[in-house]
């Protein structure tokens, strides 16, 4: 079979404000996953709990994502998407708002389970929504403009609600995604046109199973779990290693250096990820690989600088390119297949940030330091040899034989 990219009409444009309310949502439950990071200690105070117990509020929101994400697109197959993504968006918007109201410690971990069930699902929706909401030939760069909430969570959002909630209280922090939660929702009602459901003969029939039996589409999985668990391994485990480094006074400087060159690389992969998907995803990977690997082999400033900047051109663009790989894969199928693909890499992806937590902090007190960007950088070169073998996952960009 020859796959082949399609170029847009001269005449294509994006539906930005629809795209903008999708990426704003993006935004908004990226933040609300790792937010807890910043305010721990207070809320820990709060409650009267300790900073670990605190900790497991994170815990909880990534398995109540990974346990219902793929049961629950399943079977939501037949629903109609908009109706469907504003259910999930209001779910998550009485989860955060009990999680600022708590009173007690279970009650604060059933409210995060609860935003993590309607994250999931929301996750599993938008960037198939994105695709199909795109003019043809255009699909990727929508899904990239939808996609930058990751990034802009990662290096403005948690940095701006960690100070919300040391300077006002955490409580206040999670009142505030409330109130920006309750504004997507009005905004994806004005701006984001409806999309069908599947056809009446694809549903109750696309299933994990059904989709993870494309050709290719096990390859890509494979990809997600090893880029994403390489990458939390560093990164959960990044100051530390700054510290080993003597540069442990600039740790929020280099993530904001790190998050502003992810910003440069959603963007560039953003305006070409539509023609040239395979060769960024080998550049991504070898970019990340490269970087970690460096942080192994030495601590010297300048190459601990300039690996965390090729660190960041990597990782960027990674969630718009695996989303859009699974995506197009299954969207060859049915919408469908594409909907239960995407619940399939939110799944893993939540599963591998888990696993990388608990692997990287292993790693760190039965071994040292240095093996943490080691194993980062061999899941890194895995990664690489995957996406170089799987034609059929990440084909060629001007077509080959699938």
């Amino acid at each position: 079979m020859t796959s082949t990219s399609t170029l847009p009409r001269a005449d294509a444009t994006l539906p930005w404000a629809a795209l903008l309310a999708l990426g704003t949502a993006v935004f908004i439950t990226s933040l609300t996953e790792t937010i807890p990071a910043g305010v721990l200690p207070h809320m820990a105070s709060s409650l009267d709990i300790t900073a670990g117990e605190a900790g497991q509020s994170v815990t909880a929101y990534a398995a109540g994502t990974a346990l219902t994400a793929i049961p629950l697109v399943t079977a939501t197959a037949h629903w109609a998407r908009k109706p469907l993504l504003l259910g999930a968006l209001l779910v998550f918007t009485v989860a955060n708002t009990l999680t600022a109201v708590t009173p007690n410690y279970p009650v604060l971990l059933v409210s995060r389970v609860l935003a993590g069930v309607a994250a999931g699902l929301a996750w599993a929706l938008l960037a198939g929504y994105a695709r199909r909401i795109a003019p043809e030939g255009l699909e990727g760069r929508a899904i990239a403009v939808t996609m930058v909430g990751i990034p802009l969570a990662l290096s403005l959002g948690v940095p701006a609600g960690t100070l919300i909630g040391q300077q006002i209280g955490w409580r206040v922090t999670f009142g505030a995604i409330t109130g920006l939660t309750v504004i997507v929702m009005l905004w994806t009602v004005i701006s984001v046109p409806s999309v069908p459901a599947a056809s009446g003969t694809q549903r109750g029939r696309v299933t994990a199973r059904t989709a993870l039996s494309v050709p290719g589409m096990a390859a890509i999985m494979a990809v997600v779990v090893t880029f994403v668990l390489g990458h939390t391994v560093i990164y959960a485990y990044v100051a530390p290693y700054l510290e080993h480094a003597e540069l442990g006074s600039s740790t929020d400087l280099v993530l904001l250096v790190f998050g502003a060159v992810c910003l440069v690389s959603i963007w560039y992969t953003g305006r070409h990820i539509d023609t040239a998907l395979r060769h960024l995803t080998i550049t991504a990977a070898v970019l990340f690989t490269v970087a970690v690997a460096a942080f192994s082999v030495t601590t010297a400033t300048a190459v601990v600088w300039a690996a965390a900047v090729l660190w960041g051109l990597g990782w960027g663009g990674v969630p718009t390119l695996l989303q859009t790989a699974a995506g197009q894969l299954g969207g060859k199928h049915s919408p469908a297949t594409a909907d239960a693909a995407q619940a399939i890499l939110v799944t893993l992806w939540n599963a591998a940030m888990a696993a990388g937590g608990v692997i990287g902090g292993i790693l760190l007190q039965g071994i040292d330091i240095t093996a943490v960007p080691i194993t980062a950088a061999a899941l890194g070169l895995l990664s690489l040899v995957v996406v170089l073998v799987a034609r059929r996952g990440f084909p060629s960009d001007h077509g080959d034989a699938a």
